[in-house]
C-alpha cells in the first residue's frame, strides 16, 4: 500500500469494537456510475477505523498497481457487466491469495453471482446491508491475506535460512575436503580464516599460533593492515601461572571456543587492547568469538579470533551464531589435522632427504677417490636442469619441471645416482695401482728384486773367497744388477699405470716376470683357514723351491658365486666376467690402461647395477616413481653403448642425460681424486666435445656451454689455475639440428 495514499481516521473506538482496528491496512472502495451512493459505506467504515479510499472504475487498474491493498470492493449495482469486466483485469494481474475482490451489487440471480466468481471475485455483498457485517466480512479477508502473505514471507525466509545452511554445509564440505588437499601451510591458514569468517558472517578475524615458547603469536587477520610484532605468552613470566585474563589465551589453554556478545560489558576477559584499537582506529567492536585450532582430543595449536557477527537480514552487528560457532570449531579442527599431517609430510620429507644425503656423504667418505662427487653432481645436475628449464628456443624449449613435486623427484634422484657404490670394494675404488688390493703388493715384488739381487752379491762374495772372481764377472755381476734395477723400475712404471701398455711392454713384462728366485720358508705358514682351505689342491712344494718372480698362482682366481649372476627381469646387459676377481701379479700389471681388470672395471660398474635393484625394489610414492630413472641412466650413451641397460637416445629423458654431463664434468675436473691429476676446464670441455653425439647428449652439452652452467659451477668448486676458459665458442659440438 502507499503509505502517503490511504486516509487513516482518529484512534477513537468505532461500533464494530477493538477487534477490527489493526486487522485491515487498506481497502480500496471502486465507485460506481453513481459513487454518491457509496458515501455512506465509507463513511460507516471509517468509523469503524477501517482504512478507505475510494477512486471511479477508470482510476482503478492504476490505483490497484500502486498501493498495497488488503481489499478491493467493486461496486457492481448498476454497470454489473463493467465490474465483472474490471475484477477480470485485476485478477489478471494478481492471484486472489496477494489480493482479494469484493463484488458489492443487488440482490440478483444465482448466475450473476456465478459470473463474478467465475471473474476473480473472491466475496459477494448484497447492497444494502449491515456495516458490521460488511466490517467483518472484509477484516475477514484481509485477515486471511495478511496470514498468507505472512505465511510466504516465514516461507521464503525458512527457504532463505535452510538455503543458508545448505551453502555453509557445502561450503564446510568443499572447504575441508580442499584443505587436505593443500600442500601449502599459507594457503590452507587463508582458507581456514576466510571460510570460517564466511560461516560466521561476521566483519573480522584474526588467527594466533601457538608457538614454542608457550606464546600465541599473530599469524595473519582478514585486513591489510600489519601485523603487531608482539606475542601473547600463555603464561605469566613471573608466577607461571595462566594468563587466562585474555580471552585468546584462555581458548588457547582450555581448547574451548568463547562467545561474547559485547565487548564493552564483558568482565572474564581483559578486553582493554580491542578497546584501544576500536578508539584509535574508529571501528566499533562488539560481539567476538574465539575459537581453538585444535584436532579432536588434541592440544591447540592456534586460535581464531572473529569480530562483530552481521545480520544478513538487516546488516545489524548481533552476537554469533552458536550453530555457525559449531561448524566453525569443526573446520578449525580439520584445519588442525590438515596442517599436523601436512608438518608430518614435510617431517618425514625432511627426514627422506636427510637421509639420503646422508647416504651420499657416506659414500663420499668411505673413499678419499669419490671425494664429494655425490655432493657435487646433484648441485651441478639441479644447475643444468634450471637451465634446460629456463630454455626459450632450440630443441629444451618445451622442457619444463612443472612443479615442486618434480624438482624433488630429479633432485632425490641425483642425490642417489651412486648409491650402489655401497656394495663396492673399497679395495676397489681405491686401487690407485695395478698390484693394490687392500695394499700395494709392488712392496713384495720389489723383496723378491731385493733377493735376488743378494744372491747375487752372495754369489760374487763366494767366488772372491774361492779365489775364482775374475774381471769378466765382476762385469758380468754389475751388469746383472744394473738390468735388475732396470726391469724393477719398468714392473714399477706398470704398477702405476698412467701409461697405455703396448705389445713390447706387455712381452717385456713377461719375459721378466718368468725370471726365478728361491724360496726358503713355507708360504703356507700364518694363512687364515680361508687362504689354507684355497689352497688344498695346490701340492706342496720342497724347500727351497724357486718361483717366478711375478706369478699368477690358482689362488689368485676368486670364483664368481651364483648370486652374484644378474637378474634378468631387470633388463641389465652387461657382459659378466667369469671370475670374480683375478688377483695374478701378472695378470694385473698386464692391465693395458689404467689400473683396474676387467673383473675389477665391472665391478666398478656393477655400481650401477646395485643402484637400479636397491631403488626399483623401494615403494616409492607416485610422485618419486621416476627417482630410479635418474639415478641409474647417467652411464648409459646415446649410441646404446652404455651400461647396466644399454639404453638408446629414445629411451634416455632429458633429465637422465643431464645427469650424464653433470657426472663427466665433475669426475674430470675433480681435484680431490688422489689417483690422478684435475684437468683444467678446457681440457675436460675437449673431452667431453669429443663424447659429445656417441656418448652425451650434444643438445644438453651445448646448453651447458651457452648458459654458463659450467663456469659458475668451475668458479664455486675448482681451483683459479684449472679457470682457463671464459668463451666456450670452441667447444661447441656439432648436433643434428646445425
Amino acid at each position: 500500500m502507499n503509505p502517503s495514499g490511504p486516509d487513516r481516521s482518529p484512534l477513537n473506538a468505532g461500533p464494530f469494537g477493538p477487534e477490527f482496528t489493526t486487522a485491515v491496512g487498506g481497502i480500496l472502495l471502486v465507485n460506481g456510475p453513481a459513487p454518491q451512493a457509496n458515501q455512506a459505506l465509507v463513511a460507516g467504515l471509517r468509523h469503524a477505523r477501517l482504512v478507505i479510499r475510494h477512486c471511479s472504475a477508470q482510476e482503478a487498474l492504476a490505483q490497484v498497481d500502486r498501493g498495497d491493498w488488503d481489499v478491493v470492493v467493486l461496486d457492481a449495482q448498476i454497470a454489473f457487466d463493467d465490474a465483472v469486466a474490471l475484477a477480470a483485469a485485476i485478477r489478471a494481474r494478481y492471484p486472489a491469495a496477494v489480493l482479494p475482490i469484493v463484488m458489492l451489487g443487488a440482490p440478483t440471480a444465482g448466475s450473476d453471482r456465478q459470473r463474478a466468481f467465475d471473474a476473480g471475485a473472491s466475496d459477494w455483498i448484497n447492497d444494502p446491508t449491515d456495516i458490521a457485517d460488511i466490517g467483518r466480512r472484509l477484516s475477514t479477508l484481509a485477515e486471511l491475506r495478511r496470514l498468507r502473505r505472512k505465511s510466504a514471507i516465514e516461507h521464503t525466509r525458512f527457504g532463505a535460512e535452510l538455503s543458508s545452511r545448505s551453502l555453509r554445509l557445502n561450503g564446510l564440505i568443499e572447504t575441508c575436503i580442499a584443505m587436505s588437499m593443500s600442500r601449502d601451510r599459507n594457503d590452507l591458514l587463508q582458507q581456514l580464516l576466510s571460510e570460517g569468517r564466511h560461516l560466521l558472517n561476521c566483519d573480522g578475524g584474526t588467527m594466533y599460533m601457538v608457538t614454542e615458547q608457550e606464546t600465541l603469536r599473530f599469524e595473519m587477520r582478514t585486513r591489510n593492515d600489519e601485523l603487531p610484532a608482539m606475542q601473547i605468552p600463555l603464561h605469566d613470566a613471573a608466577t607461571g601461572q595462566p594468563n587466562e585474563n585474555y580471552v585468546s589465551v584462555y581458548t588457547a589453554l582450555h581448547n574451548r571456543s568463547v562467545r561474547i556478545d559485547d565487548v564493552y560489558t564483558e568482565t572474564r576477559f581483559d578486553l582493554s587492547g580491542t578497546r584501544a584499537f576500536d578508539e584509535a582506529s574508529g571501528y566499533r567492536t562488539v560481539s567476538m568469538l574465539t575459537v581453538p585450532i585444535a584436532p579432536r582430543g588434541g592440544a591447540p595449536i592456534g586460535v581464531l579470533q572473529f569480530m562483530n557477527a552481521i545480520d544478513p537480514f538487516t546488516g545489524a552487528v548481533i552476537p554469533f551464531d552458536p550453530e555457525a560457532g559449531a561448524l566453525v570449531e569443526a573446520l578449525a579442527a580439520q584445519a588442525a589435522v590438515a596442517l599436523d599431517n601436512m608438518e608430518l609430510v614435510d617431517a618425514q620429507k625432511l627426514l627422506t632427504e636427510s637421509l639420503i644425503r646422508v647416504l651420499a656423504t657416506t659414500i663420499d667418505a668411505k673413499s678419499p677417490h669419490t671425494g664429494r662427487h655425490c655432493e657435487r653432481v646433484p648441485e651441478l645436475a639441479l644447475r643444468l636442469a634450471q637451465a634446460a628449464c629456463d630454455a626459450a628456443d632450440g630443441p629444451l624449449q618445451h622442457f619444463a619441471f612443472r612443479s615442486e613435486r618434480e624438482w624433488e623427484e630429479f633432485r632425490i634422484g641425483a642425490w642417489l645416482h651412486d648409491c650402489g657404490k655401497v656394495t663396492t670394494p673399497e679395495f676397489v675404488i681405491d686401487k690407485a695401482t695395478k698390484l693394490d688390493v687392500l695394499y700395494n703388493r709392488i712392496h713384495e715384488v720389489r723383496m723378491r728384486f731385493e733377493v735376488m739381487h743378494r744372491d747375487l752379491d752372495i754369489e760374487r762374495l763366494r767366488a772372491q773367497l774361492a779365489g775364482t772372481w775374475n774381471d769378466a764377472q765382476d762385469a758380468a755381476h754389475h751388469a746383472a744388477l744394473a738390468r735388475l734395477k732396470q726391469e724393477f723400475e719398468f714392473v714399477a712404471r706398470c704398477n702405476v699405470g698412467d701409461e697405455t701398455m703396448e705389445a713390447d711392454a706387455l712381452a717385456a713384462l713377461a719375459r721378466i716376470g718368468a725370471q726365478r728366485w728361491t724360496r726358503h720358508f713355507d708360504d703356507r705358514l700364518g694363512l687364515s683357514a680361508a687362504e689354507l682351505a684355497a689352497r688344498t689342491s695346490e701340492p706342496a712344494q720342497a724347500l727351497p723351491c724357486t718361483e717366478p718372480l711375478l706369478a699368477d698362482r690358482a689362488t689368485d682366481i676368486v670364483k664368481r658365486p651364483d648370486d652374484e649372476q644378474l637378474d634378468p627381469a631387470f633388463g641389465f646387459r652387461m657382459e659378466v666376467p667369469e671370475h670374480l676377481y683375478n688377483r695374478g701379479e701378472l695378470y694385473n700389471l698386464s692391465v693395458r690402461s689404467g689400473t683396474l681388470t676387467r673383473e675389477e672395471r665391472y665391478k666398478i660398474n656393477e655400481h650401477m647395477v646395485h643402484t637400479v635393484m636397491m631403488l626399483e625394489r623401494l615403494p616409492f610414492p607416485k610422485h618419486l616413481r621416476r627417482v630410479p630413472e635418474y639415478a641409474s641412466t647417467h652411464h648409459e650413451r646415446m649410441d646404446g653403448q652404455g651400461y647396466p641397460r644399454q639404453l638408446g637416445p629414445e629411451l634416455l629423458s632429458v633429465p637422465s642425460r643431464i645427469m650424464a654431463v653433470a657426472d663427466i664434468f665433475e669426475a674430470l675436473t675433480a681435484s680431490d681424486r688422489p689417483y690422478k691429476k684435475p684437468k683444467p676446464v678446457s681440457e675436460a670441455l675437449g673431452v667431453m666435445q669429443r663424447m659429445a653425439g656417441a656418448h652425451i647428449d650434444a643438445d644438453i652439452f651445448n646448453l651447458f656451454l651457452s648458459a654458463g652452467v659450467y663456469l659458475e659451477y668451475a668458479h664455486k668448486y675448482l681451483g683459479p689455475e684449472q679457470i682457463d676458459v671464459t668463451d666456450p665458442t670452441p667447444f661447441y659440438a656439432p648436433t643434428r639440428h646445425g
